[in-house]
């Protein structure tokens, strides 16, 4: 089967990002630079070497500086929420802009390197509209960094996915960058905010829900402090791999 040309990606961009204060005291949490790159910026690269074309992105805590940070780019369309919606609500919106194709969707505040091949790659080689509407990309929790949760989904040899619900712990954890048809959105409340969990859990319980586990580095930003050990954490990486 050819794969399927996904060109459109919606990242999620819109929230306070209140546990990187004080950094997000002034900045939107997608501009706080890590390496010296804007994390919106690392997700957008990794995004454009797999063929994506079209960014769409909601804002709404200082949203004006996401307009400025984009201004001269004619690939980036901004949705301003003056209510965030959420996760689920801010995909829900920004459909009429991103299309009747399968898109992909993650957020700001993760940063992934690559394995062998591109994940993003991965995912659309894994595609399969036929059996799937949603495909997530999976990181075994034990290869995370700044990452302290008890984990999401446990995952079969044979490609069965379950959350984790009420169990104690799973031994992977979603990275945030998904595959998602736009007819998941069909039956889905037509106006306020809700969480892309909810769609998860219903296109799992119809066997619809697919996943790939990511082969590379994974990282999640979420705090001031966890921000400065990732910068760490790459640079050290860069270093090394410079002086080889």
């Amino acid at each position: 089967m050819a794969r399927q040309r996904i060109d459109r990606a919606m990242i999620l961009a819109a929230g306070f990002g209140t546990r990187m204060a004080p950094l997000t005291d002034t900045t939107p949490k997608p501009l706080v630079k890590l390496a010296g790159q804007a994390l919106i910026d690392w997700t957008m690269d990794r995004l454009g070497q797999a063929g994506v074309k079209n960014f769409v992105i909601n804002t709404h805590y200082l949203a004006e500086q996401m307009q400025d940070h984009f201004k001269d780019r004619a690939d980036v369309t901004l949705r301003y929420e003056p209510v965030i919606q959420e996760t689920g609500g801010g995909v829900r919106d920004a459909l009429p802009v991103l299309g009747d194709n399968p898109f992909f969707v993650t957020s700001s505040d993760v940063v992934w390197f690559d394995g062998i091949s591109p994940a993003a790659n991965r995912m659309l080689a894994a595609w399969d509209g036929r059996r799937m509407d949603a495909l997530l990309l999976l990181v075994p929790v034990v290869n995370t960094y700044g990452y302290d949760g008890p984990g999401d989904y446990y995952l079969t040899p044979e490609g069965e996915l379950s959350h984790r619900a009420q169990r104690v712990a799973a031994p992977y954890v979603f990275a945030g960058l998904q595959i998602l048809k736009p007819s998941l959105f069909a039956d889905v409340q037509r106006d306020g905010p809700f969480p892309l969990r909810d769609i998860y859990l219903k296109t799992e319980a119809a066997g619809r829900l697919a996943a790939i586990v990511h082969d590379g580095e994974w990282f999640h930003v979420g705090t001031a402090a966890t921000l400065s050990e990732v910068e760490e954490v790459i640079t050290e990486g860069y270093t090394r791999a410079n002086t080889r």
